[in-house]
């Protein structure tokens, strides 16, 4: 974040594009004063250029003034893209210098989402309760959430039922990732309303991947058609369940070898039952190998006219000194945090995989018109939404440890993020 940024408040920041937009410039401090009796001059600067550009772009200098030590001018975006806007003195002095994004009309209509949905607790391998992982994800900036633990769907409720009659603006959803017997292939149910993994000790799975298994005529001999079909039951199960089903780190390395057969990873592509890829998965440094593959083997298939929607997730096992957490996550662009509206927006390609490692820059992955934007969030936007999820964190771990105020004092700070996206999301005149 530039500077500047703490410096001055600008709105919004993100504009509709073919629109004039009033853009606020408001001094935050003594130090960055404007006058009222003195001239400055505005310019936009598109950062991918403008239509027939032969040369280096000098934007043309508009004078302004300032009036009540605040400068709002009018300004105009003819493409998506982003703009750089500097604010100088009659001299050409630069004073402030701000990013703005236009984007059309789809994509301005909706707004991201931060989220994580592959995490363990104590309920199967990892070290900290529901309640404590929800707690530190709004902490880290998470918009929403899912537990998964391994071959249970109870923890995931107890992170909800944990703040039940609370006001907190983090969207906490059902999940748990999903073991079927014998099956090597680890699949996760995001938001479905019933457990899968309670099935397998049921007649129904293995009847029903029986039956799966009489269709697969396009099996090559040899091949494993069961593992194959047991995919195929459970995915289809977590969409009956009203869940986003996901292929979890197809290229892990465990015991000496992916834990996937390739071939099986090679149907699952060709086919795609499944409704999402873990195109970013919770790697540890050492292991940043297999999410290379993974992003590599999603452009291959992209290049073959694929539509693949994408999720990024930590597979975190503790919040606390296990590493790993907070170092992916999923923005997805959406009409709200509503569940429907999260799990439309990730199928509608309408999402991209996050890498945020340690002191190392932050990295999107996906469509190349949403990685554009969503670096510019990250960039730009995120730093201050995620400041103001810390407090909220806090507030929620001091909830979950039985601190009965914490409930009161969260109240007051619900509905701050949305303040702060209705103020940097501006319409046009």
């Amino acid at each position: 974040m530039l500077k500047y940024h703490k410096y001055f408040d600008c709105a919004p920041r993100i504009v509709n594009t073919n629109s004039t937009v009033n853009v606020t410039i408001k001094p935050l401090y003594d130090h960055c004063r404007l006058h009222d009796d003195q001239d400055y001059k505005i310019a936009l600067f598109p950062v991918s250029g403008t239509f027939g550009q032969t040369e280096v772009l000098d934007a043309e200098r508009v004078m302004v003034k300032s009036k009540g030590g605040i400068i709002t001018a009018p300004l105009k975006f003819d493409s998506e893209q982003e703009h750089n806007l500097l604010l100088e003195d009659a001299d050409g002095k630069l004073i402030a210098q701000f990013a703005i994004f236009a984007l059309d009309e789809d994509l301005f209509d909706l707004r991201p989402y931060k989220g994580d949905m592959h995490m363990h607790t104590n309920n199967s391998d990892g070290v900290e309760s529901p309640a404590y992982v929800a707690a530190s994800c709004r902490k880290v900036g998470l918009d929403y959430i899912a537990i998964t633990d391994h071959r249970a769907y109870e923890p995931s409720l107890e992170a909800i039922k944990s703040f039940e009659g609370v006001d907190v603006d983090l969207r906490m959803y059902p999940g748990e990732e999903v073991h079927p017997p014998g099956n090597p292939v680890h699949m996760l149910s995001f938001g479905g309303s019933f457990g899968v993994n309670e099935f397998f000790k049921t007649p129904e799975y293995e009847q029903g991947v029986a039956e799966l298994e009489k269709e697969l005529t396009f099996m090559p001999e040899g091949v494993d058609r069961h593992n194959y079909a047991s995919c195929l039951w459970v995915y289809a199960k977590i969409r009956e369940a009203g869940g986003l089903s996901l292929f979890c780190h197809p290229y892990w390395i465990f015991r000496n070898k992916y834990d996937v057969p390739e071939y099986l990873t090679n149907l699952l592509f060709e086919h795609q039952p499944f409704d999402a890829l873990e195109l970013i998965s919770g790697y540890f440094i050492h292991q940043a190998e297999s999410n290379m593959l993974q992003v590599a083997r999603y452009y291959e298939e992209r290049a073959k006219g694929k539509k693949i929607p994408i999720v990024g997730v930590t597979d975190s096992h503790g919040a606390e000194d296990v590493g790993l957490f907070g170092w992916y996550y999923t923005i997805v662009f959406s009409k709200s945090s509503d569940l429907r509206d999260l799990i439309d927006g990730i199928k509608g390609l309408n999402s991209v995989a996050v890498e945020a490692l340690p002191n190392e820059q932050v990295r999107a992955f996906g469509p190349f018109r949403l990685v554009r934007y969503a670096q510019f969030l990250i960039r730009e936007i995120f730093p201050i939404h995620d400041e103001l999820c810390v407090e909220e964190g806090r507030l929620m771990l001091e909830h979950a440890a039985g601190n009965a105020d914490a409930s009161e004092e969260l109240s007051g700070l619900k509905g701050r993020v949305k303040k702060l996206y209705d103020r940097m999301w501006g319409s046009d005149n």
